[in-house]
């Protein structure tokens, strides 16, 4: 069977690095397969689905390199689901509740006061068609449950190995609401049969959800795919959410985080090996479900900004030319000290711009211009000052520091010092704008 993986996000938020994750392991495994990645939007919320959210999600794999083969919403298929629906009313596996709310909560308590799991009891399975009648006719509209059959579930999951459940210990799952809306557990079984899904990559938190869509698959006939239920995401702050921010893929690219320290990032987390920088083509070849373990791993966007800052650092002039304005020179003499590509931005404001100095002691800056050097040596040269003032410290190098940069922090002076230039920085030394 070929290989077809999918990534099924839902159009609600700005997507996280934990929808990435789930992305990009199943595009590795599509990719190392010779396989299909579709992207299913999984957009049936009509009312919190939003056309800007597809938009974003889009623009934010395209930046990763998680390129797709295929593409549908699930708003274009209700027919489909309407008809996998009806399927399951005439074999019998669906069955009409009448329950409100706040009645299924009040079982719900009155089951955990006892001690009981709160499984659904079936009572609708015992209506008679006058109860069904009298309760039509107080306006009730049913909601739909799958009848679970009670018998062991059983997969072996590429990730957690032999997983069993048993439908006896299963509430019967509500696929059709009382407003006439499907829920996800319909439409995500039906669409993975129809696209003939092999592999089925998402979190632990939907093992459960599997055991239950195992036995909707087969009542409706599909080829069931293989599952591996990978660990969760969490940072050091809790869970992770699409609605928290902090860890959308927007705000990180926003931040100059760079996409292949994500990647790297993210397919390596909650897996035996090391953390390091790795290309797309070497995190396909190296993905293994064997090395994925069960503990919740930990997001921590220090990880990213070391990441980066070790990738741009060691990138090539002609990696950036294009992203860039600066010439090969200042680019190498300045990248060891970029965090990120953006980083950049400061010291061109500071080396190759007019900008007015921050003088605290004008008679000590003129001074200082004696002794400055031919080459520029910023040691050399405040060595010569320290003897001929006997200034140390910040005493000696903050007052230089705020004349060439009109700031008390940034670059490194040993840097920049050349590549602002002896004449610019004898101007700024003077309290000239420069």
């Amino acid at each position: 069977m070929t290989t077809k993986t999918r990534f099924a996000p839902s159009p609600t938020g700005l997507l996280h690095v934990g929808n990435v994750r789930t992305a990009l392991i199943n595009y590795l495994y599509a990719r190392k397969s010779g396989g299909t990645f579709v992207l299913r939007i999984d957009d049936t919320d009509l009312e919190r689905s939003k056309p800007e959210y597809v938009e974003a999600l889009q623009v934010d794999l395209r930046w990763l390199g998680l390129d797709w083969d295929e593409s549908f919403k699930q708003s274009e298929r209700f027919d489909e689901y309407e008809k996998a629906k009806n399927r399951l009313i005439e074999s019998g596996r669906l069955y009409p509740c009448y329950e409100t709310q706040n009645e299924l909560e009040t079982k719900r308590k009155f089951q955990m006061k006892r001690g009981v799991p709160p499984i659904y009891d079936r009572a609708a399975l015992k209506l008679s068609a006058d109860d069904i009648e009298k309760l039509e006719s107080e306006g009730r509209k049913p909601h739909y449950r799958f009848k679970l059959n009670h018998e062991p579930i059983m997969w072996n999951d590429l990730v957690r190995g032999e997983t069993k459940f048993h439908g006896e210990n299963l509430s019967d799952p509500i696929l059709y609401r009382e407003d006439g809306t499907l829920t996800y557990m319909l439409c995500s079984v039906v669409d993975d049969g129809d696209s003939v899904i092999s592999h089925v990559v998402r979190g632990e938190d939907h093992v459960s959800n599997t055991a239950i869509q195992i036995q909707i698959s087969e009542a409706l006939g599909y080829h069931l795919p293989e599952f591996a239920h990978i660990s969760l995401l969490k940072t050091r702050e809790g869970g992770m959410s699409k609605r928290k921010g902090g860890s959308d893929i927007k705000s990180l690219r926003e931040e100059g985080i760079e996409p292949q320290a994500i990647l790297s990032l993210l397919a390596k987390m909650g897996t035996s090996d090391a953390i390091e920088l790795k290309s797309l083509e070497e995190l396909i070849a190296e993905l293994d479900f064997s090395k994925f373990g069960r503990a919740t791993a930990v997001f921590d966007q220090e990880d990213l900004e070391r990441l980066t800052h070790k990738l741009v650092s060691n990138m090539d002039y002609s990696e950036v030319k294009s992203k860039i304005e600066v010439d090969e020179d200042f680019w190498n003499a300045v990248r060891g000290n970029l965090n990120k590509l953006s980083d950049l931005n400061e010291w061109v404001e500071i080396c190759k711009k007019e900008i007015t100095p921050q003088i605290d002691d004008l008679e000590f800056t003129k001074k200082a211009i004696e002794y400055l050097p031919e080459n520029l040596d910023f040691s050399e040269w405040m060595n010569k000052v320290k003897e001929a003032t006997g200034r140390k410290g910040k005493d000696l190098f903050m007052p230089i520091r705020k004349a060439l940069t009109a700031q008390e922090h940034g670059p490194e002076l040993k840097v920049i010092l050349p590549l602002i230039g002896k004449e610019r920085a004898i101007k700024r030394l003077n309290g000239e704008a420069a």
